[in-house]
């Protein structure tokens, strides 16, 4: 694989421009090589790890709102924030398995991280595999304002999971899936 050309830029300065709960927003002022200077807004979030969890039968999905897109009804694979100071990834993976779908796994192996959105926010999704499912003690613990319906979707029909998926990291994750499943 050929390496892309090496660039560089500093930045000369940061502003916050807007703060919420869970992300907030900077305008950066960065310089270039050739001297030029250019602003850009950035979103600050704080990272995400998603779980593609299957067994013999079925890959375990999610179903919620998501209001940013208008949409009530989206198919994901179980994914939350990096919101608990110092969590590793890998830790807030397990969790949301538990969170979302009431499942454990013996097994764990990283797929992938990826930035989902590299022109204007600084968010990193990583995504695991998780295989040996059992039952969590308790079962599902979504958070109430979570809205979260659980789907077994068939193994043999992920052709059809994938094409409902709208959100990159399913659509990344199923694919993996897909693809180890051939071999």
């Amino acid at each position: 694989m050929t390496d892309p050309p090496a660039r560089s830029f500093e930045l000369l300065s940061r502003e916050t421009v807007w703060s919420g709960r869970i992300v907030h927003a900077t305008r950066n002022v960065y310089r270039y090589p050739d001297g030029r200077e250019q602003v850009r807004e950035i979103v600050h979030h704080p990272g995400a790890a998603a779980v593609v969890a299957h067994d013999d039968l079925h890959v375990w999905l999610v179903v919620q709102p998501r209001e940013a897109i208008g949409e009530p009804d989206v198919l994901e694979i179980p994914a939350g924030k990096l919101d608990v100071p110092g969590e590793p990834p890998l830790e807030c993976a397990r969790r949301e398995l538990v969170e979302e779908v009431g499942k454990t796994a013996r097994e764990w192996e990283p797929i992938v991280s990826f930035a989902p959105s590299v022109g204007v926010m600084d968010e990193i999704i990583h995504i695991f595999h998780a295989t040996g499912l059992g039952e969590a003690p308790g079962g599902a613990a979504a958070q109430p304002d979570e809205r979260i319906e659980i789907v077994a979707w068939p193994l043999d029909d992920l052709d059809g999971a994938i094409a409902v998926a709208r959100d990159s990291k399913t659509l990344i994750g199923l694919m993996w899936l897909r693809e180890r499943l051939r071999r």
